[in-house]
């Protein structure tokens, strides 16, 4: 009774959000069984506003209201920068790839990214590239969705005092179910609903430090000296509004591009496209998704550093080595369990939308892309199929977020690093190059995800003067090269004119 006397007002409003996602999986359910293009890409069918704000709260999860959040507490206010990379990389995504991304897949009859690879390249390579690919999503997008549970986990801790292994289990579990249900459809609306809900929690979040302390002035002489330790034991004096005073740009630059760069190469984030109904809402979305992103970036990313000013000298000390812990701590020493409520509900619907958007693009690339490409099934056993892959993902990311391998961070970094020098270049070059070739493509895509790897775990952190050097860069940068050398050196390779005509009519 204690116990629910304290937390009641937390329990009740994210009650009321869980159980209003399970009822849209459930109301959908029929409506995504009734074939493989309405549980895959919603029939594309999806307004316009629904798309814009499914695409900002897919992207922007838990990995930046907790984790990203969190960092700024390590690196003070220079780690606002990196928000300002994704704003741009947004604006990419919806100027450069979106129309043409939306008017090829829809003409390819294009269901997922794989088989877009497969259809554009269109050729006996093309069956290895969609093998391949697939491959891709599911190795990159295991290590993102434990950065999401993590940080979920962690706030329920501190905020409910529910161990984090339950926690973590009822996200996985409840997002699982309404995904399953309603496919695309639930994930598209719920995600919309989440992102009215993250954009509100984003301004409510940055002002609580203020309030806490009792005002910006006050806030800011508190900054300006602060004689908490940064991970050295060194004062940071003012080191926390000082740009790059804690951390160096190019760490700054290599987080930026590695998760900024997924808007424009990860499955999650680019299916979007595929569901838009027409070109009107096209034009919507592509001038209100940088906005809510932004406006919401601009809230989160030096969240942490303000916590300093809540924090006491030992209370800093613990959160310098665990930011994943920064938002969760605030909303305690907050303690106000309408505010509490409230963030946290925006919390689950940050890590919930991105869960529910990469659970489906896993259940898609394993099934249609994998196991029907080896071995083709009838199309009424996609779904169900689809669907126990789901369920079965999840059970494996249940366990691997009990022992995370990293923090929030670098888990969602790498991933961003392997889907944007695995798939970019193919993507690009599929949407804008004639010449483009199949062989171009496969290289480049071994090519990224190899490099990723290899400077990660075999350069990176062995040499002290590459610590800073996200993998990012250099496998991005080979990646494209590649690309673009192989395609001109296998030119006969190029799909027939007619079908290049009907693409880029």
């Amino acid at each position: 009774m204690v116990y629910l006397s304290q937390h009641w007002p937390v329990l009740l409003l994210i009650s009321i959000y869980l159980i209003f996602c399970l009822w849209v999986g459930w109301y959908f359910k029929e409506k995504a069984t009734s074939g493989v293009e309405s549980f895959y890409v919603a029939k594309r069918e999806i307004p316009g506003w629904v798309v814009s704000l499914a695409f900002f709260s897919t992207f922007a999860s838990t990995n930046t209201y907790i984790g990203q959040a969190g960092k700024s507490f390590q690196f003070g206010l220079s780690w606002a920068w990196v928000g300002l990379f994704w704003s741009i990389f947004c604006v990419i995504s919806w100027l450069v790839l979106g129309p043409r991304m939306r008017r090829q897949t829809a003409m390819l009859s294009s269901m997922t990214i794989p088989d877009y690879f497969f259809f554009r390249y269109k050729s006996d390579f093309a069956r290895t590239i969609r093998l391949l690919s697939a491959f891709v999503i599911l190795f990159a997008t295991l290590w993102y969705m434990t950065g999401i549970t993590k940080g979920l986990g962690h706030v329920i801790g501190s905020v409910l005092d529910i161990p984090y292994a339950i926690g973590t289990f009822a996200v996985v579990s409840i997002t699982c179910a309404y995904t399953i249900w309603g496919g695309m459809y639930s994930v598209l609306w719920t995600d919309a609903i989440q992102g009215i809900m993250m954009f509100a929690v984003a301004i409510v979040m940055v002002m609580l430090p203020f309030i806490y302390v009792g005002g910006v002035d006050e806030m800011f002489i508190r900054l300006a000296d602060t004689q908490h330790l940064d991970r050295s034991g060194e004062p940071m004096g003012n080191g926390l509004v000082t740009f790059g005073s804690l951390v160096s740009f190019f760490y700054i630059l290599g987080i930026g591009l590695a998760v900024g760069m997924k808007q424009i190469a990860e499955p999650r984030c680019l299916i979007r496209f595929y569901s838009i109904d027409n070109a009107l809402s096209m034009r919507f979305a592509m001038i209100w998704t940088p906005i809510f992103l932004g406006i919401s970036l601009i809230c989160v990313m030096g969240l942490g550093a303000l916590v300093h000013g809540m924090a006491t000298d030992e209370e800093a000390a613990y959160l310098i080595q665990n930011t994943d812990e920064v938002v969760g701590f605030m909303l305690s020493k907050f303690d106000n369990p309408l505010v509490s409520g409230i963030c946290i509900a925006g919390l689950f619907a940050a890590g919930m939308s991105s869960l529910a958007s990469v659970m489906l693009i896993v259940g898609t690339a394993f099934v249609q892309d994998m196991w029907h490409v080896i071995s083709p099934m009838n199309e009424k056993k996609i779904v169900p199929r689809t669907r126990w892959t789901i369920f079965a993902y999840c059970v494996l990311l249940y366990i691997v977020t009990l022992y995370p391998p990293a923090g929030i961070v670098e888990m969602t970094a790498f991933s961003g690093a392997v889907f944007a020098a695995s798939f970019f270049p193919a993507i690009f070059g599929g949407l804008y190059l004639r010449w483009g070739t199949d062989s171009g493509a496969l290289v480049s895509m071994l090519t990224g995800i190899v490099s990723c790897i290899l400077w990660r775990f075999g350069f990176r952190f062995r040499f002290e003067g590459l610590n800073d050097i996200h993998e990012i860069i250099p496998a991005f940068i080979l990646s494209v090269i590649v690309y673009l050398v192989v395609s001109r050196m296998t030119s006969k390779r190029i799909p027939d004119t007619d079908h290049l005509d009907r693409l880029f009519a």
